[in-house]
């Protein structure tokens, strides 16, 4: 049922039901906000949205306050906007005054509300925070004397991610955001997705930085810094640098890194492919053999800790094949460094992840053989625009180039890993012509593509009908998992990613993307795969070649070895 409600001296449209603020965005209309989060019930907690509606005496929240037939509402008037810019002043009254060193300056939503409510001196004076930095995580820094409480980290680790790991703790003044028994996140049940950094208006939460021991590598003669990059990386980076959501500038990126004195340039949708060749195999003998269904993707690190975590009971399910990254650092070690007749101890590698879990990943015990990690240093799709603009590269005058060769070429099904339903196409397309002999006709599988957060599809591959499952966010993966283990049995393989939407939405994405860039990523990627020849993994001739010249079979010996993993039950101390 639609209405008409006043804005501002305006008619516009409102639907029954809708709060006042999902109709003043519907109609072009903004109010600020710093605890809302779409598509989540609102808390109204940081009361930034206020409007003055007539008849009411005090200000009310629109982000939770229901429309009606008739309201008639001021966004901007002079007492609301008094409001707003005193919630700001309080918030800046204990607030550190570092925005120089901080990590969000000029990317701050506190900072930028300030800016837009002309906040230009300190009128309300506060004892500052002195709440110590949580350095523990291998993947995240948090910085409490930052937080606003404004909850978004909270919620999103709890609603979207079935994790938990931190909360508010104490009350009134006192009140902070704070792991259990502030405690450090190491300890913790975060699984190290990223999402918190995602939604955090401030500097409270950010990635822990590898900058200098790269910088180092990279000015060391004696070693072969090699950099990696993940399928998501080419099609986001450009946003950082102010261009349109889901333009692809691989090839300027592959100039930028080697102007930066990176050796050696590869793209780890090759490692996808070689991810696909392994999985599929496995997928294919478990089937066959009666292995331990279904089968789940083991590509995201996010989701890996959580199962061995929270899901220890489906350990056996996940498949052991590494990630596209580690395997991409053990062939670096192995296969690239016999060709070129290198010890694996001289190269130092480098991947370019859109996640922050790839850096907890890099730095597991598994991911180490005789003293060498697969990866020995991680950079987010956001600190690796930091470090172009630190060496001082006009990203956009570059003329493009290629990767290097042979760990830099790929089929499109490798790039179409970075969005959600990506691994499942590429894998369907594989196993289909492993276990039929013929080529999948429509390699387009649209049941899997799509942003739901979970998508089903019945495939059909020769006799057998193989029931599939994609999952965004680790809450969708708990519910799933659940119905399996209350005896559901018509899912044969399911992929898991930590992050709504998948890779284009990783915790090492730009900050602040809205769901129209994670359209237009997701349509870039399906762009590249309508385009490009090889749209298969098995064909892919450097594929072909790495079995043929290195690793032999899939699942075989050296393969079990170089690029398959194993996992371990975690508790949760706290």
């Amino acid at each position: 049922m639609n209405f008409t409600i006043e804005v501002n001296n305006k008619q516009i449209k409102a639907q029954k039901g809708e709060t006042i603020l999902s109709a003043l965005n519907r109609n072009g209309m903004t109010v600020p906000t710093l605890c809302h989060m779409k598509d989540l019930f609102p808390s109204g907690a940081c009361r930034m949205c206020v409007v003055e509606m007539e008849g009411a005496r005090n200000l009310i929240t629109a982000c939770s306050y229901p429309v009606y037939d008739g309201m008639k509402i001021k966004t901007h008037s002079d007492r609301v906007v008094k409001a707003r810019k005193t919630i700001v002043e309080l918030l800046l009254s204990n607030h550190p005054d570092d925005c120089l060193y901080c990590e969000r300056n000029k990317n701050c939503e506190l900072q930028s509300l300030s800016e837009e409510l002309n906040v230009r001196e300190r009128r309300i004076s506060g004892n500052k925070n002195t709440h110590k930095l949580d350095l523990s995580s291998p993947s995240i820094v948090r910085d409490p004397a930052k937080c606003i409480l404004c909850g978004r980290c909270v919620r999103v680790c709890e609603e979207i991610e079935g994790v938990s790991a931190i909360d508010f703790v104490g009350r009134g003044s006192n009140t902070i955001v704070n792991t259990a028994y502030n405690k450090g996140l190491n300890i913790s049940s975060c699984v190290n997705c990223g999402q918190c950094i995602m939604v955090c208006p401030t500097g409270a939460l950010t990635e822990k930085a590898h900058f200098g021991e790269i910088h180092t590598a990279i000015n060391n003669p004696a070693k072969k810094v090699v950099i990696q990059y993940a399928p998501a990386i080419s099609i986001t980076l450009a946003e950082e640098f102010g261009l349109k959501p889901g333009k692809n500038i691989i090839g300027k990126m592959n100039a930028a890194l080697r102007k930066i004195g990176f050796d050696v340039v590869f793209d780890t949708s090759f490692s996808a492919d070689l991810t696909i060749i392994e999985e599929s195999a496995e997928l294919i003998q478990r089937i066959q053999n009666g292995g331990k269904l279904p089968m789940i993707t083991s590509c995201c690190p996010g989701w890996v800790k959580y199962a061995e975590q929270f899901k220890q009971d489906f350990l056996e399910n996940v498949s052991t094949c590494k990630s596209p990254q580690q395997m991409m650092g053990a062939v670096i070690n192995t296969y690239y460094a016999e060709m070129e007749g290198l010890k694996s101890e001289d190269i130092y590698s480098v991947a370019v992840m859109p996640c922050t879990a790839k850096k907890f990943e890099q730095q597991r015990d598994e991911m180490t053989t005789k003293g060498i990690t697969d990866v020995d240093a991680v950079l987010t799709t956001r600190e690796l625009a930091k470090l172009i603009r630190l060496y001082g590269i006009d990203i956009e005058s570059l003329e493009p180039e290629l990767a290097d060769s042979p760990l830099g070429t790929r089929s499109s099904a490798g790039k179409i890993f970075a969005t959600s339903g990506g691994v499942m196409e590429a894998a369907i397309r594989t196993a289909y012509f492993k276990i039929t002999g013929k080529e999948l006709l429509k390699f387009k599988i649209p049941q899997v593509r799509g942003l739901e957060r979970r998508k089903e599809a019945k495939i059909q591959i020769g006799d057998l009908e193989i029931g599939v499952a994609v999952v965004s966010g680790l809450k969708q993966a708990e519910i799933l998992l659940d119905e399996i283990a209350e005896g559901r049995d018509d899912i044969h393989f399911i992929e898991v990613m930590a992050c709504p939407g998948g890779c284009l939405n990783g915790g090492g994405q730009p900050i602040g993307t809205e769901d129209k860039a994670l359209i237009a990523r997701m349509k870039a990627l399906y762009e590249i795969d309508d385009k490009e020849s090889i749209k298969v993994s098995h064909k892919n001739p450097s594929i072909v070649e790495i079995y043929d010249k290195f690793l032999g079979e899939p699942l075989g010996h050296k393969s079990h070895e170089l690029l398959h993993t194993t996992y371990q039950k975690r508790n949760v101390l706290l």
